[in-house]
């Protein structure tokens, strides 16, 4: 069965700017209500088969102090929270066998955060981080309040209304005949190659971020460029655009400021580096991340 792209399934109902202004206020007393509680940017999970981010009024009791709610919608007709406590009220559950501590990134990656909650984890966490960097007014410096259920903040100073902020990175698979391009940061896991990646810039399309990206880091020329899906990235809050790309040549010119290393794959390669397989003991991304379906979609095309 094909693996499941990380962070894209959300069962909820959404709430958004638009929608009822009073939800929070309404529901955050709700007994039947479902909680997202993340100490930080650590979520804390019921331990379970399966574990489940959704926690009852009295197992968020343990940490009664918070310092932002955010209403993200409704489960059936059991309405969701996301509620931000301190970092250190992680420890408050660390010890107790009944609950699970662990980054984000790691319980998608072990599957100890289930696929269908992952989505639900995305929308908090974001949500949550960007209300904590984003108290004080960028227009006038005044305190900012949260607002529409945590869908906006509003400051008292000046009127300004803020929202919620997603950041756009496109991640592509840059091919050239029978073989792809990969590259590697010195933060990756030791023999991990992935699929180049950067951040969008103002006034700039998906193609031509592709293109730049590609060769600011690598000096190759792309031509084509395909759509293939997208993925939100809550680290802390971008939305992954997945692409193809047609190379124009294949003589690299790495810049070693951006990337450790960057070299060409065969499509071999490439599947023994998805089944971990490959002699020189060199992986791909786990199924959680797009660089690994993009990869995947290539390597079998053929």
């Amino acid at each position: 069965m094909r693996p499941t792209l990380g962070y894209v399934t959300n069962p909820l109902t959404r709430h958004s700017a638009e929608r009822d202004p009073l939800a929070l206020t309404r529901h955050v007393e709700d007994p039947d209500r479902l909680t997202v509680l993340v100490a930080g940017d650590i979520p804390i999970l019921r331990a379970g088969e399966p574990a489940t981010a959704l926690l009852t009024p009295a197992e968020i009791g343990r940490a009664p102090n918070h310092f932002e709610e955010v209403f993200l919608g409704y489960l059936g007709e059991r309405p969701v929270i996301a509620r931000l406590v301190s970092r250190e009220s992680a420890d408050l559950f660390r010890d107790d066998p009944s609950f699970v501590v662990m980054d984000l990134r790691a319980a998608a990656m072990t599957g100890t955060a289930p696929a269908d909650e992952l989505g639900i984890l995305a929308a908090a966490k974001s949500l949550l981080d960007w209300h904590a960097r984003h108290r004080f007014c960028a227009n006038c410096g005044a305190p900012t309040a949260l607002a529409q259920a945590g869908f906006r903040r509003d400051c008292g100073g000046c009127g300004a209304q803020h929202f919620p902020r997603t950041d756009p990175v496109v991640i592509m698979l840059v091919a050239h005949g029978e073989r792809c391009l990969l590259g590697r940061q010195a933060r990756f896991a030791a023999g991990m190659y992935s699929c180049l990646a950067g951040f969008m810039e103002p006034g700039e399309t998906i193609e031509s971020a592709v293109r730049r990206e590609t060769f600011e880091e690598t000096g190759i020329r792309v031509g084509a460029v395909r759509y293939v899906a997208s993925q939100p990235w809550p680290f802390p809050s971008s939305i992954m655009i997945g692409c193809h790309g047609e190379a124009e040549s294949e003589l690299l010119a790495v810049d070693r400021e951006e990337l450790e290393d960057a070299r060409w794959f065969s499509r071999e390669e490439v599947r023994l580096m998805l089944r971990r397989e490959h002699p020189d003991g060199l992986f791909a991304p786990p199924p959680v991340a797009i660089a690994h379906h993009l990869l995947r979609e290539w390597a079998e095309a053929a």
